[in-house]
């Protein structure tokens, strides 16, 4: 059941108190519980039993609608931010949504970005803010992922519901659909997703047919022990070469070593992935945020080698 209340930006489980993301950052990480299996939750699986409100969200003149429900109703947990392994912080709604969604707003009115007719994923999604932009701004494909069902259940399935029914989508026949588990196992259930890492120097009609064209995350790397499965669902579900991943979250997590830096730094080595600093937050409110942007390092190559291929093809024919 939905119903009106005063607005606040950022909301907590059950008390008044702004949502910074520091709270759960001050000791090392202990060892996780095996994580539940992957599971899809049917948007008619909506729970009718757990209250929540709703209240606007301004956007810098864009308003979308949150809710707020309970920690304790929803999964029977203590007012808590997080409990590694088995609650990931979906029923807040973080800064790094926001930011993103403001980056999004920004990067298409500059240009820079399209979603209309675009297959897009939210990984980590709570809310769902995120995705329900891209939904309003025509995607064809939107799919929202949690690490708990019950966060989709209670939370994010109304959210998209409430929001969606308050505009007039550009796609209404867009596909919405939700996932819930680890993102180690994750791939193995999401529709666009390959059973393996693509090799990232193919250039292939084929790679460019499956994955999402847009992979937006806000607040996921704050858990060092978790990027490396982040990073590898990442690689298993982008499309290629043309695909591109938005991310949001603070340059450093104090306490668990996570953040923007180490998450690139990770993904620099590698080197199948560059990134791109599209904004950076430094409002008082806490550590300072960030918004990159990913992309193939190796688009240009294939570019250019099928380029030499269409002229050496022509040469021979010639």
């Amino acid at each position: 059941m939905w119903t009106n209340s005063n607005f606040q930006l950022f909301s907590s489980s059950n008390d008044d108190k702004p949502s910074l993301g520091l709270g759960f950052l001050d000791s090392s990480e202990p060892p996780l519980p095996p994580p539940p299996p992957p599971i899809e939750v049917l948007s008619s699986e909506v729970s009718s039993s757990v209250k929540c409100t709703v209240e606007p969200v301004n956007l810098d003149g864009l308003t979308l609608l949150k809710g707020r429900v309970s920690t304790k109703d929803v999964l029977g947990l203590p007012n808590s931010d997080l409990v590694p392994g088995v609650y990931e912080g979906g029923l807040k709604l973080w800064e790094g949504s926001l930011d993103l969604v403001k980056a999004l707003r920004s990067e298409i009115q500059n240009g820079h970005l399209s979603i209309e007719g675009k297959r897009v994923l939210e990984l980590g999604c709570g809310h769902g803010l995120p995705g329900i932009f891209a939904c309003l701004e025509g995607a064809s494909v939107a799919h929202f992922q949690d690490f708990n069902a019950e966060v989709l259940r209670c939370l994010t399935i109304p959210n998209v519901n409430v929001n969606l029914s308050e505009k007039s989508l550009p796609d209404p026949a867009a596909e919405v659909r939700f996932f819930a588990g680890d993102w180690g196992e994750l791939h193995q259930l999401l529709p666009h997703a390959r059973k393996s890492e693509m090799n990232p120097t193919s250039c292939s009609e084929h790679d460019q047919a499956t994955g999402y064209d847009v992979i937006l995350m806000a607040e996921t790397i704050y858990s060092i022990s978790a990027q490396r499965n982040l990073y590898g669902l990442i690689k298993k579900c982008l499309s290629h070469p043309h695909g591109v991943v938005y991310m949001a979250g603070k340059k450093h997590y104090f306490g668990v070593g996570g953040g923007t830096r180490q998450f690139l730094s990770m993904l620099e080595k590698d080197g199948v992935l560059a990134s791109s600093l599209v904004t950076e937050v430094a409002d008082g409110s806490s550590n300072v945020r960030e918004v990159p942007v990913l992309d193939y390092v190796v688009m240009i190559l294939c570019m250019l080698s099928k380029l030499v291929w269409r002229v050496g093809r022509n040469q021979l024919h010639g």
